[in-house]
């Protein structure tokens, strides 16, 4: 099956998930509370499991190299991605984090997934870890306008940045391909849902969003066209440049062409910022990117 194929039929699936998500939420079915356990249970136990998952399988010294080259790319894209935002909106803390860091666990994941199998997830194990360490850094030290201390304690309570370790762990160790059966098994069948839980989750943030707003601030556009077109077209340029695995600069890119990440949403009401707008540029960009992920995808694709 061709790779626009693949895109948009998965496009589809994840906008149908995401309308269960919504009309679960407007009817009331999934409470606000609902839906805040569901995305713990997503950022605690599915995608560290999904991450796991795509080390199960034999070691080799081919893809140990590939796993230090994505993370390599990674920090080159998320370089960019800071750097563009940067310029752009160089005096709009909410707007440079909600440029800079992407959806690339709820959006990403799932897509690269279909794509290129399970295996491909391990591509965006760099991404996604030296994502949530900026965040915590830099990104928060924007946000509030103070520093940030990252310290051993908060690293070791996320697990996201944990499950990398894990899995690398497993796959080093030559244990990839040699768990006992239920317990490959469990892992696989709790990261199988992360796609659907995912979606859900994201349905039901649309749900809060009052939608006559949504549609009429130019900010979140501007926002927008940054975050789903800007950036991705930037990175599309260095990547195809790069000797780099087609596959790894693929996977790669789909995750710094995903919508704005959620966190900015959780940051700003945690620190007492602009919440409405930081929820209202989460639902924006992820309505929006049904729409040019696809695009921006098939077009990477013929590029690298």
């Amino acid at each position: 099956m061709r790779t626009e194929q693949i895109v948009a039929g998965q496009t589809c699936v994840m906008f149908l998930y995401m309308l269960v998500g919504f009309v679960l939420s407007r009817s009331g079915k999934l409470t606000e509370q609902g839906s805040k356990d569901l995305a713990g249970i997503l950022i605690a136990l599915i995608l560290p499991a999904v991450i796991v998952k795509s080390f199960c399988e034999p070691f080799s010294t081919e893809k140990l190299v590939e796993l230090v080259v994505s993370t390599l790319v990674s920090a080159l894209a998320l370089g960019l991605c800071m750097g563009i935002a940067r310029l752009v909106f160089p005096r709009a803390p909410i707007d440079f984090f909600s440029a800079s860091f992407s959806n690339a666990g709820f959006m990403g994941i799932p897509l690269v997934q279909a794509l290129y199998g399970v295996e491909a997830v391990s591509y965006l194990v760099g991404y996604i870890a030296l994502m949530n360490l900026l965040q915590w850094g830099m990104g928060l030290s924007v946000l509030t306008g103070k520093k940030i201390r990252l310290d051993l304690k908060t690293v070791l309570k996320n697990p996201l940045l944990i499950s990398p370790f894990v899995g690398l762990l497993i796959f080093c160790t030559g244990l990839g391909d040699k768990l006992p059966g239920p317990v490959s098994t469990a892992i696989g069948g709790i990261a199988g849902t992360n796609g659907p839980v995912a979606m859900i989750v994201l349905g039901s943030y649309l749900a809060k969003s009052n939608f006559r707003s949504l549609f009429m601030t130019l900010r979140q556009y501007g926002l927008c066209a940054v975050r789903l077109l800007l950036i991705p077209m930037v990175v599309m340029a260095v990547f195809a440049f790069l000797p780099v695995d087609r596959t790894v600069r693929l996977a790669v890119f789909i995750a710094s062409a995903a919508p704005v990440g959620a966190n900015v949403a959780v940051y700003a009401q945690l620190f007492d910022l602009d919440y409405p707008y930081a929820c209202q540029s989460v639902a924006l960009s992820t309505l929006l990117s049904i729409l040019t992920m696809p695009v921006v995808i098939v077009v990477a694709s013929f590029f690298f």
